[in-house]
């Protein structure tokens, strides 16, 4: 899956037919990647998946918090209704990860986030 820098955030989308291994490999490369790069935000685009079962709901909720632990301010965006119900009944609470309704709004959230580090936007 690909992981694109812009200027420096890191743009990522999960399409809805990942298999349980595919999800883990995206999971190191996007926090690899983070980590070679220094990217001050991520955005998830999650608009691909149209439900999610119990791991993959783990594995978004474990990579978004791994990449705040990391340092990035994160945004998961375009989440459809019946994902963001599955992770509400399964627990899934999304603790300090800003969401987002579609990919602009999502672009809009990480710039004003990261907007105290001009200097890492500029690069």
């Amino acid at each position: 899956m690909p992981i694109l820098k812009v200027k420096n955030v890191l743009l990522s989308s999960i399409p809805g037919d990942l298999t349980d291994k595919e999800v883990l490999e995206y999971q190191a490369q996007l926090l690899n990647m983070l980590e070679k790069t220094e990217a001050i935000g991520v955005l998830i685009d999650i608009t691909g998946m149209e439900i999610v079962d119990s791991f993959m709901a783990r594995v978004i909720n474990e990579t978004a918090n791994m990449a705040q632990i990391m340092g990035a301010k994160v945004v998961l965006c375009g989440m459809q209704p019946m994902v963001a119900l599955t992770l509400v009944e399964m627990g899934r609470e999304l603790i300090g990860v800003q969401t987002a309704l579609n990919l602009g709004k999502g672009i809009d959230k990480i710039l004003i986030s990261t907007k105290g580090n001009q200097t890492s936007l500029n690069n």
